[in-house]
């Protein structure tokens, strides 16, 4: 069974300039994706798809591969995580490399280590899913959420205004960090949500977006506080 691992990272950010690449705590942040790859010991190749000569060359220097550079079709701000890793796996088939597993991580994605992927390919293989996707509870319980009408508070559900948050069945969320996925699934499907998905769940300690400089700051403060934790060691 062979198995690639696929970092994203393209070229334009608007919010945060050259996000892929920004020094996050004494490194550029895609350099964590590489590096827990590379711990994981569980890929056959580790490549990164960019539209980036820049990012190529830091993402060569940490050890990921960059057999061919991301296409103008998938570059722009619509393409989806699927389309991209599909393109992936195509030019893969033309130099006569198959895969059966893709392990999809994205380049901000620094909470995550070898451990981690070596826990939910386990859960991937037990259970013989179609994917493993990290998720986070809901640190509030969506039932209960607000909505402004005519500049006034109401229940989006009122069926839940009086249910005690307790009460309510748990409501997760994609962590945005990485997806194990059957190849097969993939290219038939065209989602990173197959059938036959199971979760990673992890907590909020663990999980930051990171979509504009206050969640970048935000984040910083996770790793150091997780880092400080577990002994200077990310796994």
């Amino acid at each position: 069974m062979k198995s690639i691992a696929i970092i994203t990272a393209r070229g334009g950010s608007k919010r945060i300039p050259k996000k892929n690449i920004k020094i996050f705590c004494g490194k550029p942040i895609i350099a964590y994706s590489i590096e827990a790859a590379i711990s994981s010991g569980l890929f056959d190749e580790i490549m990164v798809s960019t539209d980036s000569h820049e990012i190529a060359e830091i993402a060569k220097q940490y050890g990921a591969k960059i057999p061919f550079l991301r296409s103008e079709q998938t570059s722009h701000d619509f393409a989806t995580t699927s389309d991209v890793l599909e393109e992936v796996i195509c030019q893969y088939k033309k130099m006569g490399k198959e895969f059966d597993t893709v392990c999809c991580i994205y380049p901000t994605a620094v909470f995550v280590t070898g451990e981690k992927l070596k826990k939910a390919m386990n859960i991937f293989e037990t259970k013989k899913a179609s994917c493993v996707t990290p998720v986070v509870k809901f640190s509030f319980p969506p039932q209960r959420a607000f909505i402004i009408r005519n500049e006034q508070l109401a229940f989006q559900f009122p069926q839940y205004a009086k249910t005690r948050s307790q009460d309510l069945e748990p409501i997760y969320h994609d962590c945005g960090q990485f997806y194990i996925l059957k190849t097969k699934d993939l290219m038939e499907q065209h989602t990173i949500a197959p059938l036959n998905t199971y979760p990673f769940i992890l907590e909020e300690t663990e999980v930051q977006d990171i979509d504009n400089p206050s969640d970048w700051e935000i984040a910083e403060e996770k790793y150091k506080t997780l880092c400080k934790n577990n002994g200077n060691t990310r796994d």
